[in-house]
């Protein structure tokens, strides 16, 4: 090839990246939407957390465990004496010398720590340095170890009396009577005379396995007579999500869902769920170092360690480009309190006393100074600073409370924290909510859209859960008034079943969405996570276990919409064979239907087809208006009704090909199938 046909076909290269980067008008015919319809929602719900997202391999680390979180749990939970050479001691949790609860001008150090006490450390043999006195941590359900990666070990200590030794290693138990066999160590020196309490010392190593394992665990071995004491213990794997300290497979997972928020921390942890308002989610307990964070019992029966805590949920939004939606409770309780989850019309509330609001209100308003706020100015955003993020995070929204019974309780404490916070930040964006089950039959879905009219509330957060034949029928959002200022986001919704029948029935829900984008302006599926052996509610959009994500029909469905958002949509430019002339699919009960979105921004037009019935339809598509290239990308998820992913079968799985494209052209849409074009213009 010459140097000029090289050279031209560079410029031509780079000239088409250019474009594709370049802004442009959007064509005549097309309606306003919101950009950000398709986000994410995390709970730590079905130990999407700790466990989970949060990439901590060991559990109970802090010895915080209690009975009141599950029954048979306690400081010991997760661990295991081990005495190898027949060693003897005895361990006990104490609380002597470590400071009590959490204030925001003290720190809070976790309530327990291991008191370890040797009385002989080499009693009967020493077989290949197995000896000492000591624990055993699994993680959760083991842990999955790599060959050549790096672990960063870390654990507080505080010696008693003569001068010790303390081994910790990395092994794969073998089985009872066996020796475990050694995958990594390392030993920490303890001076001697050290006073409990006084004295606590952070102990850190970096511990690469020489082999694979999936069902490994960490020993700590005293080696020498006397007393030890341990808190704060940690196995954090170096390799994690942007170095961030969240699991790399699970964290990509949402990345690759294109997602444009996140809302967190719930749902309902946020406002104490089943236990009362004593249990409520306080923001402030998650920030700053961890061994100072105040961790909690769950609100679905297990515990929360706050390792993935605020300061996480905003740097992950960062890292994905997502807007931070957090959710604060405006003080009242969940209304499934003391076993109310008959909802209504008698159901268990707490609220806080009118004369204690403030302390709820300065609770927002310190974390939009968190968020938002100068270092230079703020305490509370000089903690982000010393924290390792003096950038401002950019908080643009804000939720207050979570489908509460719209009470008037409710009421009035809503409309208090509502104007203290809008008149101090008038920039911030306030969601709402309409109640625990968004449904006109629903008396408080009615006082919730009353309560957000008469505030001129910016946006009001729907749920609903219901059968497929739901999603496949209702077009909700075509009926709902154009002249309302305030907009949904319809925060939580999933079909009841994870069958690929169900993932199409929410993309049509969601086509029909994207018709109406000028009303709704975000969306979230729920819940986001679910562990395969500690799963609370079903279905889930992505289940997991240690070893990797496992990816549902619906995810697939959410994916193709995160990837095709824009600001235009287009009713006119598919039609379906049979229809009548000026039909815009979908309609009720027809189980099929098609959506067209421009992107004005990455100069995509985005073509999604959905059919969730038992026969072939075919598609006309007249595109006409745009100047799209001579080749698109076709994906395409399909399959039989019934089809599910789970853990041993994963049938459905996107299909991806280029394919001619033209102004005019015809698509079959097979059964039981979702489609999407993607044309660069």
């Amino acid at each position: 090839m010459k140097k000029q046909t090289v050279l031209a076909a560079a410029l031509m290269a780079a000239t088409l990246g250019l474009n594709a980067q370049r802004p442009m008008s959007a064509p005549k015919g097309g309606k306003a939407i919101s950009d950000e319809l398709i986000g994410i929602f995390f709970e730590d719900i079905s130990s999407a957390a700790d466990g989970g997202l949060y990439a901590e391999l060991v559990q109970n680390g802090s010895f915080e465990f209690s009975p009141a979180e599950r029954d048979g749990w306690g400081p010991g939970t997760a661990w295991k004496t081990i005495r190898p050479g027949h060693s003897l001691g005895f361990i006990r949790p104490t609380t002597t010398g470590i400071p009590g609860l959490y204030s925001y001008t003290q720190p809070y150090i976790s309530h327990t720590d291991m008191l370890l006490h040797v009385e002989r450390a080499k009693e009967f043999y020493d077989y290949k340095g197995w000896r000492g006195f000591g624990l055993q941590n699994d993680g959760f359900g083991g842990i999955v170890l790599k060959a050549g990666a790096k672990y960063d070990f870390s654990m507080r200590m505080v010696n008693i009396g003569a001068a010790k030794q303390v081994r910790v290693a990395l092994v794969e138990p073998q089985g009872w009577g066996k020796d475990p066999k050694l995958l990594a160590e390392t030993f920490f020196d303890l001076a001697a005379n050290q006073k409990a309490g006084e004295d606590w010392k952070t102990y850190s190593a970096t511990l690469t396995p020489n082999a694979d394992c999936t069902k490994g665990a960490l020993q700590i071995l005293v080696l020498n007579e006397g007393d030890v004491r341990l808190d704060d213990v940690s196995l954090m794997p170096q390799d994690t999500y942007k170095g961030h300290g969240l699991r790399k497979d699970l964290a990509q997972a949402l990345a690759d869902l294109k997602p444009k928020f996140m809302r967190f921390p719930g749902g309902c942890v946020v406002h104490g769920g089943g236990d009362g308002f004593w249990n409520t989610y306080r923001w402030k307990n998650t920030i700053g170092p961890r061994h100072q964070r105040e961790q909690l019992k769950n609100t679905w029966g297990y515990h929360q360690s706050m390792g993935l805590g605020y300061y996480e949920y905003f740097q992950f939004c960062e890292d994905l480009g997502m807007q931070p939606v957090p959710i604060l409770p405006c003080g009242v309780s969940c209304q499934g309190t003391n076993g109310g989850w008959n909802m209504w019309p008698k159901q268990a509330q707490e609220v806080v006393p009118m004369d204690k609001m403030d302390e709820w209100v300065q609770d927002a308003l310190d974390l939009i100074e968190w968020a938002n706020g100068d270092p230079a100015t703020s305490k509370w955003a000089k903690m982000r600073a010393d924290q390792g993020h003096p950038k401002p995070f950019g908080l643009k929204y804000l939720g207050l409370g979570n489908e509460e019974k719209i009470s008037p309780e409710f009421i009035e404490r809503f409309r208090y924290i509502y104007k203290k916070v809008t008149e101090k930040h008038p920039e911030i964006v306030i969601v709402g909510t309409a109640g625990p089950g968004s449904h006109p039959e629903n008396p408080d879905f009615e006082a919730g859209w009353k309560l957000a009219e008469e505030l001129g509330m910016p946006i009001i957060d729907e749920h609903y859960y219901e059968p497929n034949k739901y999603f496949l029928s209702s077009r909700q959002y075509d009926k709902y008034p154009r002249d309302r200022k305030t907009k949904v986001y319809l925060g939580e919704y999933a079909a009841k079943d994870k069958k690929l029948i169900d993932a199409l029935a929410e993309g049509l829900y969601l086509l029909h969405v994207e018709r109406n984008g000028d009303v709704v302006c975000m969306t979230s599926y729920a819940p986001l996570f679910a562990r395969r052996d500690n799963t609370n509610w079903n279905p889930d959009l992505i289940y997991f276990d240690n070893e990797r994500p496992y990816l549902t029909c619906s995810y697939y469905v959410q994916q193709m919409f995160g990837q095709s958002s824009g600001q235009y949509y287009y009713g006119d430019c598919v039609t379906f064979e049979g229809d009548a002339p000026g039909v815009q699919q979908p309609q009720p009960d027809v189980h099929y239907g098609q959506s067209v979105v421009l992107n004005v921004k990455t100069r995509q037009l985005f073509v999604k087809l959905v059919n969730a019935g038992a026969d072939a339809k075919k598609a006309n598509l007249n595109l006409s208006r745009f100047g799209i290239k001579k080749v698109a990308t076709q994906t395409t998820i399909a399959g039989k009704a019934d089809d599910e992913n789970n853990y041993d079968h994963q049938p459905i799985v996107p299909q991806t090909k280029q394919v001619k494209a033209a102004k005019r052209m015809a698509i079959d849409v097979a059964p039981y199938s979702m489609t999407m074009l993607t044309f660069q213009l």
